[in-house]
């Protein structure tokens, strides 16, 4: 009988082995200290910045749906979680590029005593580090969640004046263009009105910029919850802007009426806040047809072929 002699065994170590990570690896604990201190970094830099923003979110009610969008944003990122989740983590250089940029922003933002870069910035840091830390493929998926977060961001004070203005004449406009086929005598001098009975001024606070922007934020959220084809998306976004502003004209007839038929005091009191609510609801209402239109003529189209 032959005994076959086996290999010993290793001896065993007593102890606690200690494991070295692999060259050019980072520990996920590492990883996670990483981050950690960069959010704390972004959040000591940009902490007065926001804090300002949601204060002009709560002061100005032209800006006031900014409270929805960062909400509407992260359940934008919720809602692809899947694809997310299956598409490829690729860190990427090329990411620092668009975070200098948006340090360069910031600086021009604070030290040119513009709000709007500085906060522009934010969106641009978002981004840059989602493609340096996540990869290009990441960065494409979530890149209309990152779009959606500038309908929060307040226009800086020179754009906004001259889209107001423009707004305030063509309602003045509008309203002396109507309120003579229902017996009204208008004499019109710029955006004031002057009616028999009193004088109208078409305001910046009635220019219809307030109707306008949150109109145009709630037909993007109403493109993406309710419809699939990214153009008709757009088409509904963009077809906001006609219907805020002829819904603010007739805002602006219907208290010219009001003013000559019934009570002018109340008619710039009242019914001149109530009518900011109605005509916006009526805005959405119009939106919602021309929603139904689109989809009836895409289904018509269809029959037919």
């Amino acid at each position: 009988m032959t005994v076959v002699q086996s290999e010993p065994y290793p001896p065993r170590s007593v102890g606690f082995r200690r494991l070295t990570p692999l060259k050019g690896t980072t520990t996920p604990w590492f990883m996670w200290v990483q981050q950690v201190v960069l959010c704390c970094l972004v959040v000591a830099i940009y902490y007065h910045i926001v804090a300002k923003l949601v204060m002009d979110w709560y002061t100005n009610p032209d800006f006031s749906h900014g409270f929805l969008v960062p909400f509407f944003a992260a359940f934008v990122v919720l809602n692809k979680r899947e694809i997310l989740r299956n598409t490829q983590v690729k860190q990427s250089w090329a990411g620092i590029s668009l975070i200098l940029a948006a340090v360069l922003v910031l600086f021009m933002g604070i030290y040119g005593a513009e709000l709007f870069l500085a906060r522009l910035s934010l969106v641009m840091l978002l981004g840059g580090l989602i493609w340096t830390f996540f990869g290009r493929a990441i960065l494409r998926e979530v890149q209309f969640a990152l779009l959606v977060l500038l309908l929060a961001i307040p226009l800086p004070a020179v754009l906004f004046n001259q889209i107001t203005f423009p707004l305030q004449l063509l309602a003045s406009r509008m309203a002396s263009a109507l309120l003579p086929l229902f017996g009204v005598p208008v004499l019109r001098d710029g955006n004031i009105i002057q009616l028999p009975s009193m004088r109208l001024e078409v305001a910046e606070a009635c220019s219809g910029i307030r109707s306008l922007m949150s109109l145009f934020a709630i037909a993007v959220f109403y493109g993406y919850f309710l419809e699939k084809t990214t153009w008709r998306r757009v088409v509904l976004a963009f077809a906001s802007i006609p219907i805020a502003v002829i819904a603010n004209g007739a805002r602006i007839v219907g208290t010219g009426l009001c003013v000559q038929y019934w009570n002018p005091d109340k008619a710039v009191g009242f019914f001149h806040e109530f009518s900011g609510w109605l005509i916006f609801i009526v805005s959405l209402c119009c939106l919602y047809l021309l929603h139904s239109a689109m989809r009836f003529r895409l289904r018509s189209s269809k029959e037919i072929i």
